[in-house]
């Protein structure tokens, strides 16, 4: 048995069309263009890569993309002054402050100046809270997308046992929330977890994200289960010359293909995904902050 690829890119670009479509309606029929605000400190190359590419998918889906990059030194004040200036900003419906910020900036501190109403990271202090009590919420990009390529898979997960590896406050512990919130019986895993790959074996659904390579095996895989790699690590590949590497997920691939029912790939399964979501959580944050109907299929 090989398990079907979930193919995230694909998904994404779905995801992407119906941003667009309801973009185009919101427009037409209110006359209100969705925009996304970022912020960028200092000249961190991923980041850059980062801020790029989001600012590039937004206007490609028809909204405004309003870019902000300040110096690595740009002191506290400065930048609560900039979010402040755009939570007040009527013509931007989210917020977005690129991690990780330059040390002498308090990243706590930041992201809960941000309008929770705009925090389309969902990483405020009032949005944890909100998911977590299954409330109305604006919810982290990545695990919201991981739901949408399972419900997509699965269409209901009610009563699907799922095991989430990692207790990160941006992927793990929304992740579990949002299985909560579809009825799945849920564990949070990690590293001190006693008999691991025993607690994995029960599990219908795995979500891997502890930011190590390869760590989960094909035998920790119980059989048709469906696998979300949420890992990005990049390691060596001397095979590929000198100097090279290569991107790998949390779970090794090829022995964990061979007994799931369907799994994500790295690169190409949920990286695509979150920018996506990014773009459906603005144009929610748009939607409620004129009072209208949310997009069908884009929220959690």
């Amino acid at each position: 048995m090989t398990a079907q690829i979930i193919d995230g890119k694909a998904f994404a670009a779905t995801v992407r069309e119906k941003v667009a479509g309801h973009v185009a309606r919101l427009k037409e029929e209110n006359g209100i263009t969705p925009g996304l605000a970022v912020v960028l400190v200092g000249e961190d190359p991923a980041s850059q890569v980062y801020v790029r590419s989001k600012g590039k998918q937004t206007v490609e889906v028809g909204m405004n993309s309003y870019e902000h990059k300040l110096d690595v030194d740009t002191p506290e004040a400065n930048l609560l002054a900039l979010i402040d200036k755009l939570n007040n900003d009527p013509a931007v419906h989210g917020i977005l402050v690129q991690l990780p910020l330059p040390g002498h900036l308090n990243e706590d501190l930041v992201i809960n100046s941000i309008d929770p109403a705009k925090d389309v990271d969902g990483f405020h202090i009032s949005n944890v809270g909100l998911l977590g009590t299954g409330q109305k919420s604006m919810v982290p990009c990545t695990p919201l997308g991981c739901l949408m390529m399972l419900r997509d898979h699965h269409g209901s997960l009610s009563g699907l046992d799922a095991v989430v590896i990692g207790r990160s406050n941006i992927v793990g512990k929304p992740m579990a929330q949002l299985l909560l919130g579809e009825s799945c019986t849920v564990t949070i895993a990690h590293s001190r977890t006693k008999d691991l790959p025993e607690v994995v074996k029960r599990a219908d659904i795995v979500v891997a994200a502890v930011g190590r390579p390869e760590m989960v095996p094909g035998d920790w895989i119980k059989e048709a289960a469906t696998v979300i790699d949420v890992g990005i690590n990049r390691i060596d590949a001397p095979e590929k010359g000198e100097g090279k590497t290569r991107l790998v997920g949390d779970v090794h691939f090829e022995s964990a293909a061979a007994v799931a029912g369907a799994i994500t790939p790295v690169p190409g399964g949920v990286g695509p995904m979150t920018i996506a979501c990014l773009l459906a959580n603005t144009v929610t944050a748009c939607c409620r902050a004129n009072g209208l109907a949310e997009p069908e299929g884009l929220t959690a």
